[in-house]
């Protein structure tokens, strides 16, 4: 029988990454994003924001590049991440997806999204859509993050945002406030327990080989 194990409470602000998908002098799905940071940041939260620009493709250098090296390290310090990715030929972009490729499910011991909160967003040119939330919902379940049930679609975003990138004061908006004070609580509930939750027996039967094979290497030497 599993055992809830007892944990202490953390009481640092939970701490969010917010990554997007375009690299537009007026990207909506970085003004999505820097919105929702705002929000969220007014409930109490720690946020960091990603800027893609200068990103190479995934595996087209070392993983030692600078930018690399600031993708994975956000990533491991984030406790909860937000996806903003507009819907380009009925899905995400390659932004949005090169900085999720670079993020890998092991480095080491160390695993930059597995147990981490995950709220996910799109924006689009005409009517709603959700091929991109979709999307980004199946990526991250690959990556074992646990996504929160709400999400952001806005439509005509070039309509919902003043000139100075503010978000107009809509339905949308409000959906947004509905997703970050979703992803907000989730963190929170969550994060004490991320090791106990990401426990998986395949993966100690697997540690317990491989433990195995090295003591026995290590007799017969």
């Amino acid at each position: 029988m599993l055992a809830i194990p007892e944990v202490p409470r953390l009481t640092h602000p939970p701490r969010l990454l917010f990554l997007y998908g375009s690299l537009r002098k007026r990207s909506y799905s970085r003004l999505l994003a820097e919105e929702a940071a705002r929000i969220v940041t007014d409930l109490g939260a720690e946020v960091r924001i990603f800027d893609p620009t200068d990103l190479p493709l995934c595996d087209a250098v070392p993983a030692d590049h600078p930018k690399v090296v600031e993708l994975r390290a956000l990533s491991e310090w984030s406790e909860g991440q937000v996806w903003s990715s507009p819907e380009k030929h009925g899905t995400i972009t390659g932004i949005i997806k090169n900085q999720i490729d670079w993020i890998p499910l092991n480095v080491g011991a160390v695993r930059p999204t597995q147990g981490r909160t995950l709220a996910v967003m799109q924006v689009s040119g005409g009517s709603q859509s959700f091929n991109a939330v979709n999307a980004l919902r199946i990526l991250g379940r690959w990556m074992r993050m646990f996504t929160i049930p709400n999400q952001s679609s806005v439509a005509k975003a070039y309509e919902q945002f003043e000139e100075d990138g503010r978000m107009k004061d809509s339905s949308y908006r409000d959906r947004l406030v509905d997703v970050m004070e979703e992803l907000f609580k989730f963190t929170i509930l969550l994060r004490d327990h991320r090791e106990f939750l990401n426990d998986r027996h395949s993966e100690r039967r697997e540690l317990s080989a491989q433990l195995a094979a090295e003591a026995a290497r290590k007799a017969t030497e």
